[in-house]
């Protein structure tokens, strides 16, 4: 999938504009998560089973969540659109690999990935343009291998632009998301929806799908 779109770009060059401002919210914000720290822990346990492969995470920001599952015992590097998040991501994780990139255009090989998290990362896409990134998201992990989706949910709505205070962004029903990945030869796992605490706007979804492993013959 080649990418070169004006949404990717301004994306970026929002994220550029915030990235210490955001990192320094970022770092430390699954201490008072439990619940996502449940569902995290749950994919890092079926990668791990399912064999010995790279992790990716897909619009990682400044790093903290490569660096949980680095924690959790996941072989993880990350990417994203901002080069400034991964200057930061570098700097605060030396250990770990980063690199500049989109999601809808790994540099991996076909089927490299035992998993891949996309953690508040597909909400940037505008809605007709995400069906190739799940296309993507299939092409580079291996039959089997897992994806978990962490997203603000429309809560019984339709797909609903917000005013997200970096980059356009939007709320989707977990069906449709689950349906997106279904066409992808996705096989759903688990979902688990949060609703928000005190201080955070919208209830969270989050979807784990295995990629359907090959056909016995």
């Amino acid at each position: 999938m080649a990418e070169s779109s004006p949404y990717l770009t301004a994306t970026a060059d929002a994220y550029d504009a915030v990235a210490d401002l955001y990192a320094d919210l970022a770092r430390d914000s699954l201490d008072r998560l439990p619940l996502d720290r449940a569902i995290l822990a749950v994919f890092a346990e079926l990668v791990q089973a399912a064999g010995p492969r790279p992790v990716a995470e897909a619009g990682c920001g400044p790093g903290h969540m490569t660096a949980h599952l680095r924690n959790l015992g996941l072989d993880a590097f990350g990417i994203d659109l901002s080069p400034a998040l991964i200057d930061i991501a570098r700097k605060d994780h030396p250990d770990l690999r980063f690199e500049v990139g989109s999601m809808g255009a790994f540099d991996v090989a076909d089927g490299e990935l035992g998993g891949l998290l996309s953690w508040y990362s597909v909400i940037h896409i505008p809605p007709p343009e995400l069906p190739p990134y799940f296309a993507e998201f299939r092409r580079v992990l291996a039959p089997g291998g897992y994806l978990l989706l962490g997203f603000f949910e429309s809560e019984g709505g339709p797909v609903l632009q917000f005013d997200h205070k970096v980059a356009p962004a939007y709320r989707w029903p977990i069906d449709d998301l689950a349906d997106l990945a279904r066409k992808e030869e996705f096989v759903e796992v688990a979902r688990m929806l949060r609703e928000p605490l005190e201080d955070e706007r919208f209830r969270r979804g989050h979807l784990l799908m295995r990629r359907q492993a090959a056909a016995m013959c």
